[in-house]
């Protein structure tokens, strides 16, 4: 319920200008997953109190990562 709140906290400029560190594609905001998901790499990249975590170490491949409808739960 939380997490919602701290992605809306990200400033739209600052997604913008974000790109995947791994392959410098573009980053799509997920609210539900409350990440940044990288189409090409399938990784999200988690949202913590508001912080993108941009590392490549602590993202999670997308088949890992709790579907939107299992965060809803």
């Amino acid at each position: 319920m939380l997490e919602g709140l701290f992605v809306n906290l990200i400033p739209q400029e600052l997604l913008a200008v974000l790109a995947c560190p791994k392959c410098k594609g573009d980053l799509v905001l997920e609210e539900k997953l409350s990440g940044l998901i990288c189409q090409k790499c399938a990784l999200l990249y988690e949202i913590r109190d508001g912080i993108p975590i941009m590392l490549v170490e602590e993202a999670k491949p997308l088949q890992e990562a709790p579907s939107a409808e299992e965060k809803d739960e």
